[in-house]
């Protein structure tokens, strides 16, 4: 396997072996002015009646050049982030940076996720293109067929939930891990100064909810613990998706057992740990609770908590971006066995 100007090499880390294509990736590249400007039409869709963007775009071209040379000359630095809550459904703590620093994390993205996509296996679904929930449980769906040979044996569940995720990313081992990939120290520096723009309780913990470049560091430092679990502790009915994961088989013990050695390496190797009260090994007949749908051999039904969020937003709503919203669930809804609530929905618009 082999690529435009790329070699193919190994790296070592944590015990885990992987090939991969060699990073070719420079520094220019990240911050040349078309980039910079390619980050900026991608940013600006449906934002354009906002006045920080405005404001910005108002002076477009110095504001561009002025980031560019910032970068060229490493006295760029981030700014403070404004923060606010969501309620999706339980409460989130969002940090929303600068329309500069916000071009700048999507000029970032825009050159990293094609390389390290490609180094993400295929059973991880959160923030990446061709993804998404939907993906992940009708793969959900096609893993539990297989184990239950078509529901002829029974499907045990390992159902996990990492405690506050983003908020206990370590920011030296997260760096740590990006160096084994990424050899250009400029870069380094600029993903240094992203990562250590924010904390959450602890200095150099944490990573904010509303950076584009949070959706994909993420995904890096798990990468990590994908690849132990699939290709070490050799999972192979494992499915993730952001803090989220499941693992199918035939025999509760082999679960009971990996559990444990799941919550040393993650600890040992993340500084991560496990929310104790989201951790389960259950039958999928009983219904085992994933990306929003509580799932059965043969149907899914919508979470709870998803049902109050979605009639609470459309209770929030009028006319036209009510009737948007409506049909936006309805699409949802034909994912699963919903007919009732889709009735409901039909009536409300």
């Amino acid at each position: 396997m082999t690529t435009a100007g790329g070699g193919l090499h190994s790296i070592v880390f944590n015990g885990i072996i992987s090939l991969m294509i060699k990073f070719e990736l420079k520094y220019k590249d990240i911050i040349s002015s078309e980039n910079l400007l390619g980050a900026w039409q991608e940013f600006i869709k449906d934002k354009r009646k906002r006045k920080d963007v405005q404001e910005f775009q108002y002076n477009l071209s110095d504001n561009l050049v002025a980031l560019k040379k910032s970068l060229e000359q490493k006295t760029y630095y981030h700014k403070k982030y404004y923060a606010f809550n969501i309620s999706d459904p339980k409460p989130r703590n969002i940090h929303k940076a600068t329309v500069e620093d916000r071009i700048l994390h999507r000029a970032i993205y825009r050159k990293l996720y094609p390389y390290f996509d490609f180094r993400f296996i295929s059973d991880s679904y959160s923030c990446r293109l061709d993804k998404g929930t939907h993906r992940g449980f009708e793969r959900f769906r096609a893993f539990a067929r297989q184990v239950s040979k078509n529901d002829t044996k029974i499907c045990w569940v390992l159902k996990c939930d990492i405690r506050k995720f983003f908020a206990s990313i370590d920011h030296e081992n997260l760096l740590n891990i990006l160096k084994t990939y990424i050899p250009d120290e400029d870069i380094i520096w600029l993903l240094g100064m992203i990562i250590s723009s924010f904390c959450s309780n602890k200095p150099g913990i944490g990573l904010p909810l509303g950076n584009l470049t949070s959706q994909l560091i993420a995904n890096i430092y798990m990468n990590t613990f994908d690849q132990w679990t699939k290709h070490i502790m050799k999972a192979k009915y494992y499915i993730r998706y952001a803090d989220d994961f499941v693992i199918l088989h035939q025999e509760k013990d082999y679960l009971l057992e990996l559990t444990p050695k799941i919550v040393d390496f993650l600890e040992e190797n993340l500084k991560l740990s496990l929310h104790p009260n989201k951790v389960s090994v259950n039958t999928l007949s009983s219904g085992v609770d994933f990306l929003g749908w509580v799932h059965f051999p043969h149907h899914r039904v919508l979470r709870t908590a998803t049902k109050r969020k979605m009639f609470r937003n459309l209770n929030s709503k009028q006319g036209k971006q009510k009737e948007n919203s409506a049909q936006s669930y309805l699409g949802m809804l034909g994912w699963g066995n919903a007919r009732k609530l889709a009735d409901e929905i039909q009536n409300m618009i």
